[in-house]
């Protein structure tokens, strides 16, 4: 069965529906290894981002594991009626990136005119926990959600506030979890609460546009932290 062009939309299911048929259909042997991700992308025509976000989903739904260095190697399935998990159907976690650069960009811009001073507290004491997290070696996340949440209240709008909720709830999702485990280290958490520093002292300052382009430059680097090499990730 030959890898088909898929189109842009969904591109991380779309790829892994493949995959997963291809496996389902015998030309992937239990304990064969996948074609390397740079072979993948090159012949469906996609990033290699991409690939590996369908990769690490067929991962959670336990078709392949992902051996660091190795190569990608697909898992003995369950029989007929045993408990088989469902295809990952949640945002690509790239994709959920761009969408909060766009959003979330134009929330600090506003606030940066409207946001009180007990706002700018609120923001200040989550990165302090973001960084006694980071320095005890505990993932950080509780302190990043605190300070994106307490930047989108500030701006007053419900709506917003829902919205920047479900990207959170989305943030806490199986794919985007194991997509953590892989690319999240000690050192990019250092550097995430390095450009937390930079949107809020551009806020502080009043400055709109400067606050607008600190959260592009914090997502433009998140984006880039979960698209580099593997091997890059394990070493950074």
């Amino acid at each position: 069965m030959p890898l088909q062009t898929v189109e842009p939309q969904r591109l991380y299911r779309q790829i892994a529906e493949q995959l997963r048929a291809l496996i389902g259909s015998g030309e992937y042997q239990t304990g064969a290894r996948l074609p390397a991700e740079r072979d993948i992308a090159k012949e469906l025509g996609v990033s290699r981002p991409s690939v590996r976000e369908a990769l690490i989903a067929l991962e959670v739904e336990g078709w392949v594991e992902i051996r660091t260095g190795s190569g990608i190697y697909v898992l003995d399935r369950p029989a007929p009626g045993h408990n088989v998990p469902a295809p990952t159907t949640e945002w690509g976690p790239l994709e959920l990136i761009r969408a909060r650069r766009v959003v979330e960009g134009e929330i600090a811009s506003m606030v940066a005119t409207q946001a009180k001073r007990r706002d700018f507290a609120a923001m200040d004491l989550a990165i302090q926990s973001m960084q006694k997290d980071a320095d005890r070696g505990v993932v950080p996340l509780e302190g990043d959600r605190a300070f994106h949440s307490a930047l989108v209240q500030a701006c007053g709008n419900t709506v917003l506030m829902e919205t920047v909720q479900s990207f959170w709830d989305s943030r806490r999702s199986p794919l985007f979890v194991r997509l953590g485990d892989y690319f999240e280290t000690p050192k990019s958490w250092q550097s995430a609460i390095a450009e937390h520093h930079a949107i809020l002292e551009a806020m502080r300052a009043r400055d709109a546009g400067a606050a607008r382009s600190a959260m592009h430059a914090h997502m433009d680097k998140s984006h880039a932290r979960f698209s580099a090499s593997w091997r890059r990730a394990k070493t950074s």
